[in-house]
Formats: structure tokens, C-alpha cells, sequence
């Protein structure tokens, strides 16, 4: 083929995207048992990290916008696991933070990351090399694509 570089197996987007669904259903059944999907359980991450951000400070954490994240984070409040509560100072800003219930799922996540590692059969340095890699392309991607504040 002349045009190599428009094979599939030489997209650099279609190893991503392909690799970060395949990664994703390795957590669906790890994630069960917190009764979680996988774009949820990344939010419990950034709030186990750091609990009552603002919609916008998780949104910029998760690369997501309001308009993405509002109605899931709707659903975790109906599931107990967070609250969003509108600043007493500006109405418009919406502070999220964790509930018991959520605090507590901490302890049942625990161990996900270790047994998902357990499925992927890569040495843990190049792992970890290869995440470090992505992040940087992200930064630099999120960049490109408008947003100053990577």
C-alpha cells in the first residue's frame, strides 16, 4: 500500500481509543460490586483525592465538560455517593463533595487497581513509562485543542 501512514494499525487514535475501551471493560466487573460505571468511578478518584471541588475544578481534573459531567454527577447523587451543593457566594458555582456512602466505596476500590493489573500482561515499567508518554500527549492534545489551562 503507498499511503502507510493511512493503514489502521498506524493510527496513533486507534490504539488509544481501541486500548481504552478494552481497559474499560476489564473494569466493568471489578467496578460491580460499587455499583459504579467506569467514567463514575474516576469521578469517586479525583474526590477521594481531593473531596469538595467545584463541577468546573472536576470537570478540568476529568477533561469533561459541565454539560457531560452535570447529568452524571446527577445520577451518583441519586445513588448517595456525592452532593452537589450551590455556593452560598455565587449561586452559579456548584461545590461537589462525597457522602458517607461515598467515602466509604474508597475502602471497597481499594484493591481495583492491583487486580486490574493483574489482567494486563505488560511489565509494570512500561506501564509506567507508557502512562507517563500518554499524559504527556494529553496535555498536549487538550492544548491544541483550545484549552490554555493543561
Amino acid at each position: 500500500m503507498a499511503d502507510e501512514h493511512l493503514r489502521l494499525e498506524n493510527q496513533l487514535c486507534f490504539s488509544v481509543y481501541a486500548t481504552a475501551r478494552e481497559i474499560t471493560k476489564l473494569y466493568r466487573p471489578l467496578l460491580e460490586e460499587l455499583n459504579v460505571t467506569y467514567p463514575q468511578y474516576l469521578v469517586l478518584l479525583v474526590l477521594w483525592e481531593e473531596d469538595r471541588l467545584t463541577v468546573k475544578e472536576l470537570g478540568h481534573r476529568l477533561y469533561l465538560d459541565s454539560g457531560t459531567l452535570t447529568p452524571m454527577l446527577k445520577r451518583m447523587e441519586q445513588a448517595d455517593y456525592l452532593q452537589r451543593i450551590r455556593s452560598k457566594e455565587d449561586e452559579r458555582v456548584v461545590v461537589v463533595t462525597l457522602t458517607e456512602k461515598g467515602r466509604a466505596a474508597r475502602k471497597q476500590a481499594n484493591d481495583i487497581p492491583h487486580l486490574l493489573l493483574d489482567h494486563i500482561d505488560v511489565d509494570p515499567d512500561e506501564l509506567s513509562q507508557m502512562k507517563g508518554t500518554l499524559m504527556k500527549v494529553l496535555q498536549s492534545v487538550h492544548v491544541k485543542n483550545g484549552d490554555t489551562k493543561a
